[in-house]
C-alpha cells in the first residue's frame, strides 16, 4: 500500500525509492519494498509452467499443454474417487496479489470443492470467528483509529517488524511515538519487540494467559464502577453475561499465572477507562495461541465497555473507497461444526477446518481420502503446524498442481507448477487491506513491464483450474464467458444493473472487478447516477493516491445481526470460558516457545532475495540469561530444542529481551529440502519451526492453530 517510486530503463530497474507524494504513506517505506526489482530480475523465478516427466523430473511446458497436464491429473482423480478427494490450500500471498485476491473466491465457488485449508487458520481465524458472533460478518474487523487515540495497549503485535496486521497505517512506529506525545502506550507481550521502543511501558505475560489479563482488566472496569457504555448504551447486548464471566477473575487471582502483578493489571484498566480515546490493539499473538478467541474477543469488549468502540481514537472500522468483497453481505460462510474432518473429527469453523488436519487427510487411508490439491500460492510444507507430516505426505498425492512463482520447500512435489507475473508485470491496488485503513484512501498502480505474449494472468490460471476441478475440459472452457457471468452476479449484488456494468467495462479481469467496487462504493459514481463520484478512470488520474478523510462512526451500517446490536457475549466464545478458567490450576510450563517476525522478511516468501536476508543470522533461538544458564545453553552456541512433536538443532542467542521462561524463534524459515530451486535462500536456510508445532495444539473455537506457547525443552546440541 505505500507509494513507491521506481526508477527503471530497459527492462531493469535501477532504484526504488519511497514516494513523498504519495498521499497514504507520504514517503514511508519498509526495506521489503525497495525489493520488487529484486523479485522481478531473480534468475530462480519461474517464467514458464514446469511439468514432471515420466522420469520424475520437472520440464518446461507451453500453457496449453500444462492446463491439459492439469486436466488429465485432476480428471482421473475426480473420475475415480469423486469431488470430494480433491482440495485446495490457499496461501498468504493470495490477499496481497491484484488477481488472486479477486479471482480465489470464484476458483473455489467454480471449482465445487467440498473443503479447502488456508493459512487463515495459522493466522488470523479467531478475529474472524469473532468478528462473525459479534457483528455478524466475519470479515468486518475493527482497527484501531491509532491517529486520534490518547491510550493504546498494543498486545500480540508487533508493528515495528510487521508494519501492522488487520491494521492499515503508513509507519506505525511513528504513530505510535505521536501517541506518546498524547498520553501513553502499553505494549504486552513476552518478548520486548521493537515495539516497545516506541512505547511508554512493557508489560509481560506469559503466551496463552493474555485473555485470562483482559478478562481481569473487565473485573476491574465493572468491580470499580468503570463502565462507561456511553454511545452504545442501545446498541450492546450481552453486558451482564460479560459482568458475570468476569466476577471471579481478579487481578489477584490471575496475576501470578500470567507472570505479573495485580497493580500493574489494575493500573492498565484504571488508565485506559480514565483516557479520553483508548485504543486496545491485539494480533498475531494472541490468535494463534490456545485461547486465541477469546484473547481476540475481549480487546472489543473492554472498548466496547469504555465507549471506545465505533468512535475516533477507539476502535473502529474503515471506510474504504473500494468495499473489499470479503467485507459484503453476500453470504460468507456463517456455521460451526455442520461438519467434521475424517480423520480427527475436528470441527470446521466459518468454513475451514485447521490447516493441521491437511496431512493426516491426505495420509490416512479410507473413504475420502485427499487424492488431488491445488496449491495456491502458499509454502505450507514450512507454514504449516506438524509441517514435517505435510512433508512426508504430499508425495502420496495422486494429482498436486501449484501456482506459484518458485519452486520452494512445496511446489517441488507438484506435479505442475504454473507461475505467475511478477508484481511488475501486473496492475495493483490492495483488494483487503483497505478495508482495515485508518483512512479512506486509494490508488492504483500500473504495470511497468509488459509480460510476455503467451502468460496468462492469474486470474485466468484460477478460473482454468477451478473449471478444471469441475469437470470442464480445457478446450470447453471459456474464460472470458466465465468471468462475464461471475461480473454480472457481483454488480447485481451490489445493486447495479449488470447489464449497464457490462456495457460500462467490458473488458473482463480485476480491473473491471475493482472499478466494480469503487463505483458502488460510498464515492462511487453508481454507473452513472451520481455522474461525479468516482471511478477507477478517475482514480487513475491520481498517481499519487486520493484521501477522502480519516474512519467515522458506521457501527449501524456494520452490525448485520437482525436486531442491529453488538453481541458482547456470543455462546461460541463465552463456552471456552471453563477451559480457560481450568488453566488457573495448571503447573507452569519450565518453558515455552513462540514465534516471532522479523523487518525483513514476509513469512517465507522473500528469503530468495539476498539484500533481506545478509548480515547477521537472525534465525536463532532467543533465551533469558535465567533460563540459558541452568540448561548449560551459550550465547553463540548451537542448542537442541524438542517438543512433543519434533526436535530441531538452531544457534542461540541469550537475551533478557525473553521474559523468564519463554524462548522464540522466527517462522518462515527452513529452506534447506533438496529439489528447490531459491538459491539464495538455500545459503540461508535456518531451520522450521513448525517441526515442533503439535498439529493438535489449537485455539478450540476457531480451529487455529496455537503456535505460539509450545512446551518445549531445551538443551546443548
Amino acid at each position: 500500500m505505500c507509494g513507491l517510486e521506481v526508477h527503471h530503463a530497459d527492462g531493469e530497474v535501477k532504484l526504488i525509492r519511497p514516494n513523498r507524494n504519495d498521499v497514504w504513506s507520504k514517503g514511508y517505506i519498509c526495506p521489503k519494498g525497495t525489493t520488487l526489482g529484486h523479485l522481478h530480475a531473480d534468475p530462480d523465478r519461474l517464467r514458464a509452467p514446469l511439468v514432471r516427466n515420466s522420469s520424475g523430473n520437472f520440464v518446461e511446458a507451453g500453457w496449453d499443454d500444462a492446463f491439459e497436464r492439469c486436466a488429465e491429473l485432476i480428471g482421473k482423480v475426480r473420475s475415480e474417487y469423486g469431488i470430494d478427494a480433491i482440495t485446495a490450500y490457499v496461501g498468504n500471498p493470495a490477499a496481497h496479489n491484484y488477481s488472486i485476491s479477486r479471482y480465489v473466491g470464484l476458483f473455489m465457488g467454480l471449482a465445487g470443492l467440498p473443503v479447502i485449508y488456508s493459512a487463515g487458520t495459522v493466522d488470523q481465524w479467531p478475529k474472524n470467528v469473532v468478528c462473525q458472533l459479534m457483528y455478524g460478518q466475519a470479515w468486518r474487523i475493527p482497527a484501531p483509529d491509532i491517529e486520534r487515540t490518547d491510550f493504546m495497549v498494543v498486545q500480540g503485535a508487533n508493528p515495528h517488524a510487521s508494519q501492522g496486521s488487520l491494521l492499515a497505517h503508513a509507519d506505525v512506529p511513528a504513530a505510535l511515538d505521536r501517541v506518546r506525545e498524547r498520553g501513553k502506550v502499553v505494549v504486552i507481550d513476552p518478548r520486548r519487540t521493537g515495539t516497545v521502543k516506541h512505547a511508554d511501558q512493557w508489560l509481560p505475560v506469559r503466551p496463552g494467559t493474555d485473555a485470562l489479563l483482559q478478562l481481569a482488566v473487565v473485573n476491574v472496569l465493572f468491580d470499580e464502577g468503570l463502565v462507561r457504555l456511553g454511545h452504545l448504551g442501545d446498541r450492546l447486548k450481552g453486558v451482564d453475561e460479560v459482568r458475570c464471566i468476569a466476577a471471579e477473575l481478579s487481578p489477584e487471582r490471575v496475576a501470578g499465572v500470567c507472570g505479573t502483578t495485580p497493580e500493574a493489571v489494575r493500573t492498565l484498566a484504571r488508565e485506559f477507562a480514565a483516557a479520553d480515546r483508548a485504543a486496545w490493539y491485539a494480533r498475531i499473538g494472541t490468535c494463534n495461541q490456545e485461547f486465541g478467541t477469546l484473547a481476540s474477543w475481549l480487546p472489543d469488549v473492554i472498548c466496547a465497555l469504555t465507549g471506545n468502540l465505533d468512535s475516533e481514537g477507539g476502535l473502529m472500522w474503515a471506510n474504504p473507497v473500494a468495499v473489499p468483497a470479503a467485507q459484503q453481505d453476500w453470504g460468507s460462510p456463517r456455521g460451526f461444526g455442520r461438519r467434521h474432518s475424517r480423520v480427527r473429527g475436528a470441527p470446521e469453523a466459518l468454513g475451514q477446518f485447521p490447516l493441521s488436519c491437511l496431512a493426516e487427510e491426505i495420509d490416512t487411508p479410507g473413504p475420502g481420502q485427499i487424492k488431488a490439491l491445488v496449491a495456491i500460492c502458499g509454502n505450507p510444507v514450512i507454514s504449516a503446524p506438524d509441517a514435517g507430516r505435510l512433508d512426508a505426505a504430499l508425495p502420496q498425492l495422486d494429482a498436486m498442481i501449484s501456482l506459484d512463482n518458485a519452486l520452494n520447500e512445496t511446489s517441488r512435489h507438484a506435479d505442475v507448477i504454473l507461475p505467475g507475473l511478477s508484481a511488475l508485470e501486473q496492475p495493483h491496488c490492495d483488494e483487503l487491506l483497505w478495508g482495515w485503513a485508518t483512512r479512506s484512501a486509494a490508488k492504483w498502480s500500473p504495470p511497468l513491464f509488459p509480460p510476455a505474449d503467451d502468460r496468462p494472468h492469474e486470474w485466468e490460471i484460477l478460473l482454468r483450474l477451478g473449471a478444471t476441478c469441475a469437470g470442464m475440459a480445457p478446450e470447453h472452457t471459456d474464460v472470458a464467458a466465465i468471468d462475464d457471468g461471475y461480473f454480472s452476479n457481483l454488480a447485481a449484488l451490489s445493486g447495479a444493473d449488470p447489464e449497464a456494468a457490462l456495457a460500462a467495462t467490458s473488458e473482463p479481469g480485476p480491473d473491471r472487478l475493482y472499478d466494480l467496487s469503487i463505483r458502488t462504493g460510498p464515492w462511487g459514481d453508481r454507473y452513472g447516477e451520481n455522474p461525479d463520484g468516482l471511478t477507477l478512470e478517475k482514480l487513475k488520474e491520481h498517481p499519487d493516491g486520493i484521501d477522502l478523510g480519516p474512519m467515522v462512526p458506521r457501527i449501524g451500517e456494520i452490525v448485520l445481526h437482525p436486531d442491529g446490536k453488538v453481541d458482547l457475549a456470543p455462546a461460541h466464545i463465552t463456552a471456552d470460558i471453563g477451559r480457560l478458567t481450568e488453566r488457573l490450576d495448571r503447573p507452569v510450563e519450565p518453558l515455552v516457545l513462540t514465534s516471532r517476525r522479523h523487518l525483513r522478511s514476509n513469512n517465507s516468501w522473500m528469503h530468495n532475495v539476498k539484500v533481506l536476508v545478509s548480515g547477521k543470522d537472525r534465525c536463532t533461538l532467543l533465551i533469558h540469561p535465567e533460563d540459558a544458564a541452568p540448561r548449560g545453553v551459550t550465547d553463540g552456541a548451537v542448542a537442541v530444542v524438542s517438543s512433543s512433536n519434533g526436535t530441531i538443532e538452531v544457534p542461540v542467542e541469550v537475551s533478557d529481551e525473553m521474559m523468564p521462561g519463554v524462548v522464540s524463534l522466527p517462522h518462515g524459515w527452513g529452506h534447506d529440502k533438496p529439489g528447490t530451486r531459491q538459491s539464495v535462500a538455500r545459503e540461508h536456510a535456518g531451520v522450521n519451526n513448525n517441526l515442533l508445532a503439535p498439529p493438535d495444539f489449537v485455539d478450540v473455537p476457531s480451529g487455529n492453530a496455537a503456535v505460539n506457547g509450545i512446551p518445549v525443552e531445551v538443551a546443548p546440541a
